[in-house]
């Protein structure tokens, strides 16, 4: 990536397989669309879920030129399964604007 990543952690211990996960994800990210500005992966462990057990939520925000993109909703309480659905839905959305951004450009031309 051309910025640094950044990895905020919130009630869950810092790890390097944990950040070399993330960053092997946000490494595919760059594969996909290289004009990504800004990356932010925020793992929170939520444990107010007292029914569901400890759930870690995985927050990524991608900023790219005029638009930010985020996904907020993958909870799991395996913390690696969260991220990978995370990242799923994160390059779903990437994979949407560089579709609609071909779509644009083939219309103009």
């Amino acid at each position: 990536m051309k910025l640094p990543l950044d990895i905020s952690f919130q009630g869950v211990d810092r790890s390097e397989a944990v950040e070399e996960a993330v960053t092997r994800h946000a490494e595919k990210l760059d594969g996909l669309y290289p004009d990504i500005i800004r990356c932010r992966v925020s793992l929170v462990l939520d444990e107010k879920h007292k029914s569901q057990g400890k759930q870690f939520n995985v927050r990524i925000d991608v900023t790219i030129p005029g638009r930010e993109l985020v996904s907020n909703n993958e909870r799991n309480e395996d913390l690696y399964v969260a991220l990978r659905d995370a990242f799923k839905d994160i390059t779903r959305m990437l994979e949407d604007t560089v579709r609609k951004q071909r779509d644009e450009s083939r219309q103009s031309s």
